[in-house]
């Protein structure tokens, strides 16, 4: 049984940034993602509990039964999906999904080492932080959502200049692009990258998100995706490697952040 009573919720703190009306329980939103089968469950449910002792012991056990891949998708990854949805919530916090994405690691690791070749993930995503700007705590958050969530990510940091962001979109051939900016000295950063990508023949959803931007401003450029949120950002990602283009995505986001598509 899925039990989430070792996590006092009452002694954190209020996020910041966010204020939600809890119409589900944290055990009403993990029965809809884990997954059936026993063992898997195990193993989603060591990720979500933050349970990084136990993992690889559970790991172990189900791969008995499933192959790496099946394991990595229908177990870890489904652990991580509740993690997400319990933080965009606001009911777990940073350090949770940091000690869960350990959790999650610790069983991709030794998944790893029965695979023939390593997982590479869902698609490839580059991220960084606006030129001049110093300030990636969001971008970090998002970063460990990424990878906890399946996504090959290029992490280029902070204050990345805008031709160093494009040599790197093209030579990963990245499916999607994300950047933040904090300062609103920064944010013009973003227009420049799009047009740049665009005289190179590229395109791809472009998700731009932190304090200084807006959605008016980032769809006043071609491919730019607003988020308000790092767990909005895979929302956007995970529509991009079922073959959305950006132009799609910006005309449906808000029934796709409102899980209408």
């Amino acid at each position: 049984m899925f039990d989430l009573s070792d996590v006092d919720f009452e002694q954190i703190f209020k996020r910041y940034d966010i204020l939600v009306e809890a119409k589900e329980s944290p055990e009403d939103i993990a029965a809809k993602i884990l997954p059936k089968d026993p063992l898997l469950k195990k193993v989603a449910e060591d990720v979500v509990m933050m349970r990084y002792k136990d993992i690889e012991a559970d790991t172990k056990a189900a791969l008995t039964k499933f192959s790496p891949e099946e394991l990595v998708d229908k177990g870890l990854l489904r652990g991580m999906e509740v993690v997400s949805e319990l933080y965009g919530r606001g009911i777990y916090y940073l350090p949770q999904v940091m000690v869960a994405a350990d959790a999650f690691d610790i069983g991709l690791k030794f998944a790893e080492r029965t695979m023939k070749g390593q997982f590479l993930g869902k698609g490839k995503v580059v991220m960084h932080v606006a030129e001049g700007d110093p300030h990636d705590i969001g971008k970090n958050i998002a970063v460990v959502l990424f990878r906890s969530n399946g996504f090959g990510v290029v992490d280029m940091g902070r204050d990345v200049p805008v031709d160093d962001v494009v040599k790197t979109v093209t030579r990963t051939d990245a499916d999607v692009l994300t950047g933040t900016a904090l300062m609103t000295a920064t944010m013009s950063a973003f227009p420049k990258i799009s047009q740049k990508l665009i005289e190179k023949g590229i395109e791809l959803p472009f998700i731009c998100a932190g304090g200084a931007v807006n959605r008016s401003y980032i769809e006043s450029f071609p491919m730019g995706i607003y988020a308000e949120k790092a767990t909005q950002g895979l929302l956007i990602a995970n529509k991009a490697i079922c073959g959305w283009n950006w132009r799609r995505i910006r005309k449906d986001w808000d029934d796709i952040k409102n899980g209408r598509a």
